[in-house]
């Protein structure tokens, strides 16, 4: 899909449809939804009037120009109450209106940057926002199915004034790329087991920086089970065993500034069965899943470098699968992370913090300075918090407070959990150093308690994002698939930090 700015009045648009806006209570439109308005001889007032547009956010109303103006139609699209609006509300209704648009079999579209005239929002980052949510909410994956209908050819957006033009061209690149790069991280969610074991992914994420001409600008490193054996990660290599998939553990690297090193670590179970402890089977074919922190730190990778910026990050990808075999660890088997602790296996598919612990201590063994792990990590965080919020813990507080700080701009809603040392009593076992699992009680805060216990000078960052990871309904920018949730704050993260 094209995308481009064109500096000229929205009204000199041809095409099939122009995309304006309406906040809720508004009676009279102002800006570009007034000047439409008024070409069409009032048209979208008296559609105010009669009720058929409230201005609500993302409800969508198209009006045929019966000649009036050039465009064949136009759309309004609702961006919610004044007071609450932000970037967010542009994301959320430029999804809503791309859909839209795409359901009514629309090629050709023109729109504004919504909020910034009377919203005050700034032009870059509105623009940012407009093309993330439009790109977003017109992702479908369709490796295995044909797409249920045909695409949106290309989109306009249309600013008049002149010294706005560069700002809003820039906010359009970056939002693409962004964009993108989260669609990036839902391909990877939505690809089933099969065809996405860690040595495939490994191959996958070789190719893709090849393809993308990245490949000079990150290097990747791939280890397996004899170099994951002589550097001793067995917390890692005691989840890979009962799986005839080798593990692999991939580094990718981007320097571009000679700050501290940030390090991103992403979970990255291809498949979770649970192991010996076996999940329930109803469901469990979402944990083809259990890989998506995995994806999303992959795809702020992919993300910096396309936008150059001036970062040094590793990301972390451990790729596991967790299997019930012969080979399998069991519930009480003991075994050794990379730092030398002991740990006693409560749970088999208390999987994932395993895998992180030796991610976090082979951080640091690099230079880590500043760590942050995204992972689809409990049941918990889950019944806490459902599909919208994700769970923060970590051990710095500064670094906590700019992570949610960046959340309320990204639209993707973090809450932080405390770490609280009484914790510390539920993981303490009789015969090593700790245990993986301490219970259901509480479950979110023992295991970042676990991971807390590997982490030993950096300042680290915990993001539980289970049930985040894919969406069971269609909503604004969001289809019913893999979310890629993260991708669009770790980016700023890295960036701001």
């Amino acid at each position: 899909m094209k995308i481009k700015v064109v500096n000229k009045s929205i009204l000199d648009f041809d095409g099939d449809l122009v995309i304006v806006n309406l906040f809720e209570g508004v009676k009279k439109p102002g800006g570009a939804t007034g000047a439409v308005d008024r070409a069409m001889g009032g048209a979208i007032s008296r559609a105010i009037n009669n009720g058929e547009i409230t201005g609500k956010r993302g409800e969508t109303l198209i009006i045929h120009t019966l000649d009036k103006i050039k465009a064949r139609r136009v759309m309004v699209v609702g961006l919610g109450k004044p007071n609450a609006f932000g970037l967010e509300s542009i994301r959320k209704a430029a999804g809503a209106a791309a859909l839209a648009a795409k359901k009514a079999h629309l090629k050709t579209i023109a729109m504004i940057v919504h909020g910034a005239g009377i919203g005050g929002i700034d032009p870059e980052q509105g623009a940012r926002a407009a093309v993330e949510g439009t790109i977003l909410a017109l992702y479908e994956f369709t490796e295995y199915k044909k797409p249920e209908m045909t695409g949106i050819g290309s989109i306009s957006i249309f600013e008049s004034d002149r010294g706005k033009y560069p700002a809003i061209k820039h906010g359009v690149e970056t939002g693409r790329i962004i964009a993108e790069a989260q669609n990036t991280s839902r391909d990877l969610s939505n690809e089933p087991a099969n065809n996405l074991t860690p040595v495939l992914l490994g191959r996958r994420i070789k190719a893709f920086l090849k393809e993308q001409r990245l490949d000079k600008k990150i290097a990747c490193t791939i280890l397996g089970p004899r170099e994951l054996a002589l550097k001793r990660l067995g917390a890692l290599l005691s989840v890979s065993q009962g799986s005839d998939h080798e593990p692999q553990f991939i580094t990718l690297r981007y320097k571009k500034s000679d700050r501290p090193l940030i390090c991103l670590i992403g979970k990255t179970v291809t498949f979770d069965s649970g192991g010996i402890s076996l999940k329930d089977p109803e469901g469990m074919q979402r944990m083809k899943g259990d890989m998506s922190g995995g994806g999303v730190v992959f795809a702020v990778m992919a993300a910096l470098a396309r936008t150059g910026s001036k970062v040094n990050v590793m990301a972390l990808i451990p790729a596991v699968e967790n299997m019930p075999s012969g080979s399998a660890s069991r519930p009480g088997d003991v075994v050794r992370a990379m730092n030398g602790k002991t740990i006693e296996i409560i749970s088999t598919d208390a999987e994932g913090r395993m895998t992180l612990a030796d991610a976090i201590c082979y951080a640091e063994s690099r230079g880590a300075k500043v760590i942050v792990d995204i992972a689809t990590l409990t049941g918990g965080s889950m019944i806490a918090f459902g599909d919208i919020t994700a769970a923060v813990m970590g051990n710095d507080a500064r670094l906590i407070e700019k992570l949610l700080t960046i959340t309320h701009e990204t639209g993707e809603r973090m809450w932080e959990l405390p770490l609280f040392e009484e914790y510390e009593e539920k993981i303490k076992s009789d015969v090593a150093d700790l245990k993986n699992s301490g219970g259901r009680g509480g479950a979110p805060i023992t295991a970042g308690i676990f991971l807390k216990a590997f982490v030993k000078d950096a300042r680290w960052v915990h993001i539980d994002i289970a049930g985040k990871e894919f969406a069971d309904s269609e909503r604004f920018y969001q289809p019913k698939t893999a979310t890629g949730f993260g991708v669009r704050t770790l980016f700023e993260f890295c960036r701001q930090i």
